[in-house]
């Protein structure tokens, strides 16, 4: 029988429960702490916000706000996980007070998602006030229009800033934000077992998709749970190389991505929420196959490949364009999986753009979303790479823009004139994300919008559109 071991606040569980069994409902159901919320069950409301704790190779544990909603026992074991209790001290602690005092909270539904993000927060030790805000950036209240809310994280912001120290947690502790339990988890963690984890079929990553799809019935399936070991992003000899099973916000973080890629940070903060990038995987989004996947989308434009490795560890190479078939059907054979991901490092000067259009700016699947990479010489192209989701079955290379463009002066001509050629070949449908005329216009003007944000001082949309 596989027993599951984590310490969930001060408790160590010790569960036979399956793995595939939901974080959320083992919580509330089986744990009977009411304070972790049941939202949307999408991982978009925030209402079910717990921290995961991981023991680091320092000793230390690095914690991260998750969605228990999405989040498979299997993926908590070996962890620290935090809900709204297990913050608690004698009295309520000095976020909850700010969040009593600046009126912050109306019909309560969303604040512990809020606390247990800020919580997160003050566990960083980075205290500047614009990621304070981007702590709870994953929280949705719909109550109070969100202005108490700033005003409690600015003033949490100054507060934590006041009593910072060599020794974060120390300090925490101190100050009551956190209560003493928390110095002894890095022991207790060094101490647990890991069940075993064999390969089946149904893989799961960050599970940020497969739970929205099938939570129920992933529930009672076997599961194999990859295992985080390596999470390198490294640069070697002109190339970058990823392992797939990178997150999000690893991805976000890396100071090699954002070295040589101008804009990068800004970029991966437009894909989803804070809880969902520090959960989904690089493999996990190019596995789902979605047509509008984000990550698909800027790597094709890096002309990146995937590494691909069976059970006994051959590995095969292929360009991510060509891993897409057809709708959800990818170039993946039973037992395989991905290993990794690289692409050449761009030579300067070389430039990448990225856009995205949904219904909200951020926390929203795109109606279309596009990525360029270009780079010149004497203002004439001499290698580009355009991809577009949201517009076909897949995530696609632009084949036939890119080679009309291939070895053309940069001008507003030219551009418009590729316009033309981009909306040959696509073939969006209409959906709940707009009509396929509508997703056709979108796509265009974010085509224009690459050179205008990259060339500011050479493209205006005004001029482009005379020749359109």
């Amino acid at each position: 029988m596989k027993m599951i071991e984590f310490i969930l606040n001060n408790q160590h569980i010790r569960t036979d429960e399956k793995p595939g069994t939901v974080l959320l409902d083992f919580i509330r159901n089986k744990q009977k702490l009411k304070g972790t919320k049941i939202g949307c069950r999408e991982g978009d409301c925030g209402a079910c916000t717990v921290l995961s704790g991981s023991l680091q190779k320092d000793g230390s544990v690095n914690y991260k706000t998750i969605v228990s909603c999405l989040t498979p026992l299997g993926n908590v074991a070996g962890k620290h996980i935090v809900t709204i209790e297990g913050i608690n001290t004698e009295g309520i602690s000095p976020l909850q007070k700010t969040f009593v005092n600046e009126n912050a909270t109306q019909c309560g539904f969303c604040t512990p998602g809020f606390i247990v993000s800020l919580t997160g927060f003050s566990l960083s030790g980075d205290y500047d006030t614009k990621k304070g805000i981007a702590a709870v950036s994953g929280n949705i209240c719909r109550c109070t229009g969100y202005k108490s809310i700033e005003r409690a994280v600015s003033e949490i912001t100054e507060a934590l800033q006041k009593i910072k120290q060599t020794n974060t947690l120390q300090a925490l502790i101190d100050n009551a934000y956190i209560p003493e339990y928390f110095k002894d988890i890095p022991q207790r963690l060094k101490n647990i077992k890991l069940f075993k984890n064999e390969q089946n079929n149904v893989i799961v990553g960050g599970g940020t998709d497969l739970y929205v799809q099938k939570a129920d019935e992933l529930s009672d399936t076997e599961l194999y749970f990859v295992q985080k070991e390596k999470n390198k992003i490294e640069i070697k000899d002109k190339l970058c190389i990823i392992d797939a099973t990178c997150t999000v916000t690893e991805l976000e973080q890396s100071k090699e991505l954002n070295r040589i890629i101008h804009g990068w940070q800004k970029f991966i903060k437009l894909i989803s929420s804070k809880q969902i990038r520090n959960m989904a995987t690089l493999g996990g989004n190019f596995v789902n196959a979605s047509p509008i996947g984000d990550l698909s989308v800027v790597f094709i434009a890096l002309d990146a490949k995937i590494i691909i490795k069976n059970k006994t560890n051959d590995q095969r190479k292929i360009k991510l364009k060509d891993f897409f078939k057809a709708y959800k059907d990818i170039d993946l054979q039973e037992g395989e999986i991905i290993e990794k991901l690289e692409f050449e490092v761009p030579p300067k000067p070389a430039y990448f753009n990225f856009e995205k259009v949904s219904k909200r700016t951020h926390l929203d699947i795109a109606s279309v979303n596009t990525a360029i990479s270009v780079r010149l010489e004497e203002n004439c192209i001499r290698e580009i790479y355009l991809s577009a989701g949201g517009i076909a079955p897949v995530p696609m290379l632009l084949s036939k823009t890119e080679d009309f463009l291939l070895a053309k002066e940069l001008n507003e001509e030219n551009i418009a004139r590729a316009a033309e050629i981009l909306i040959q070949e696509i073939s969006p449908i209409s959906d709940i994300r707009g009509s396929k005329e509508y997703k056709a216009l979108l796509l265009r003007q974010l085509f224009f919008k690459h050179f205008i944000q990259l060339f500011p001082e050479k493209f205006k949309l005004e001029n482009i559109l005379e020749y359109a």
